[in-house]
């Protein structure tokens, strides 16, 4: 995509040497070839006008004319009278596209794609975040604007702590809240501050999100898989890993959709305390249920034990990049010296715009009217199942936006998927979830949030003989 930058004028660096005797109209002919040859100029950017190039480099206007008629007659410039200068299409080079080759991941060529993960990113409620950043933009103060508490702003933490208990029935406390960039980013500062205490060893669910224990072995821990099953993580093969930690998403476990049991919590809980370890609760996706009331946070019964991440990354979007932790007390002025070494806080107009928005009652309508969405594409996804494949056993709709199709005994998920993109769906392995070598029934992840419902069924029409 060409910029277009707007102005008369977009400055563009070059440089002219008046103690060299090759002439000034030479020089800026060089300049600008390698300018555009190099790829700093892109094809169809627009060059500075006549007058504004001359004044910005101290020259005739006739000479900077003359410069841009040789280069449109070379081929590297394109104009005409009245209209702007721009880099011609076949003379720029793709710059960017070459630093990136062999680097990118080719996205699936799918028209119907049941990725999980994304919530429904059209739904961004723009118009309440619009309103939210022009309240923290009015409110900021100079204060503010300064080097923050590397906790995050006092005013979101505030709020975050309101929220959390209301909403999830955590224990919150402002004090102990941390914001981050997202889920990611706060389990790895978590994980960070357990290594320097000596922990060797973190327990991740298998089947399990991958991207959490990525971070692990950067600081000298070793991830270990532990077992899921119908009732959630395995307490007695977690005590079995000698971990002093575990990562787990006991509201709705990742993939599997499986919740939590009630006495597998308390399980945890003991085996934390008896163990004086640390259990890391990834509470992801837990504000969309559908069928009871939302489970509470593992974190409400032992705030000392349990570190609560969580994000805006499903609720509003990815891209916003706003997250937080609820630290144990004994954990959380470490777990802040983590986040201000790496990256000194979070864009505080974007902190005070969640804070507001929360506040203000946006973020709970934004809220009420996407459970109806996703209900509403959620029955879609099990109404196409029963009408196409009605055989195939469906788990893991009780909340989120994802679900979890059950293949037949052996089957290759990696193929059905291949077999899948060739018609143009998107579905994914359960395999690329596994995490050791305790066997997890063959299985397909199908998310969708981000699908309109007549899509879901055309989706599901297109592979339903792949899956019984």
């Amino acid at each position: 995509m060409t910029v277009e930058w707007t102005g008369l004028g977009p400055e563009l660096l070059l440089r002219l040497d008046r103690d060299s005797p090759e002439p000034l109209r030479a020089q800026l002919e060089h300049e600008l070839r390698e300018a555009i040859r190099s790829g700093r100029l892109g094809a169809g950017e627009r060059l500075p006008s006549s007058r504004a190039m001359a004044q910005e480099l101290g020259v005739s206007r006739g000479l900077v004319t003359d410069c841009y008629t040789q280069l449109q007659a070379e081929g590297y410039l394109t104009g005409r009278t009245g209209s702007a200068t721009r880099v011609a299409e076949s003379a720029a080079q793709p710059a960017a596209a070459t630093q990136r080759e062999g680097t990118s991941v080719p996205a699936k060529r799918v028209s119907i794609d049941f990725r999980h993960w994304v919530p429904d990113l059209t739904s961004f409620p723009r118009n309440d975040w619009a309103w939210a950043l022009r309240q923290a933009c009015r409110d900021v103060t100079a204060r503010d604007l300064g080097y923050q508490d590397y906790r995050g702003s006092a005013e979101l933490r505030q709020v975050i702590a309101g929220y959390q208990r209301r909403v999830r029935g955590a224990v919150a406390d402002p004090e102990r809240i941390v914001i981050c960039c997202g889920v990611i980013q706060g389990v790895n500062m978590v994980i960070r501050t357990l290594a320097q205490r000596g922990v060797k060893r973190v327990a991740f669910e298998n089947p399990g999100h991958a991207d959490q224990r990525d971070g692990a072995p950067l600081v000298g821990v070793e991830p270990v898989p532990v077992r899921v099953d119908e009732y959630g993580v395995d307490v007695d093969a977690l005590a079995a890993t000698k971990a002093g930690a575990v990562v787990l998403t006991p509201a709705h476990q990742s993939p599997s959709g499986v919740v939590l049991a009630p006495e597998r919590r308390h399980a945890l809980v003991e085996w934390a305390t008896a163990n004086d370890a640390i259990l890391i609760e990834d509470d992801y996706d837990a504000e969309f249920r559908y069928d009871r009331e939302p489970v509470g946070v593992l974190q409400g019964l032992a705030p000392d034990r349990v570190a609560l991440v969580s994000s805006v990354s499903k609720t509003l979007a990815p891209g916003v990049r706003l997250g937080w932790v609820i630290c144990p007390a004994h954990l959380a002025e470490d777990v802040a010296r983590h986040k201000e070494i790496e990256d000194r806080g979070f864009p505080i107009i974007d902190q005070l715009a969640l804070a507001a928005l929360i506040e203000s009652g946006r973020y709970d309508r934004h809220l009420r009217r996407m459970r109806g969405i996703y209900a509403s594409r959620r029955q879609a996804l099990a109404d196409a199942l029963q009408k196409h494949a009605p055989t195939v056993e469906l788990r893991g709709l009780a909340a989120g936006f994802h679900a979890v199709v059950m293949l037949p005994e052996g089957a290759d998920e990696h193929a059905i998927a291949a077999e899948a993109e060739s018609r143009g769906v998107g579905v994914y392995p359960v395999a690329d979830s596994r995490f050791g070598d305790d066997p997890w029934p063959s299985a397909l992840v199908l998310g969708f949030s981000n699908l309109h419902e007549d899509a879901i069924d055309r989706g599901i029409a297109r592979i339903a003989d792949l899956l019984g």
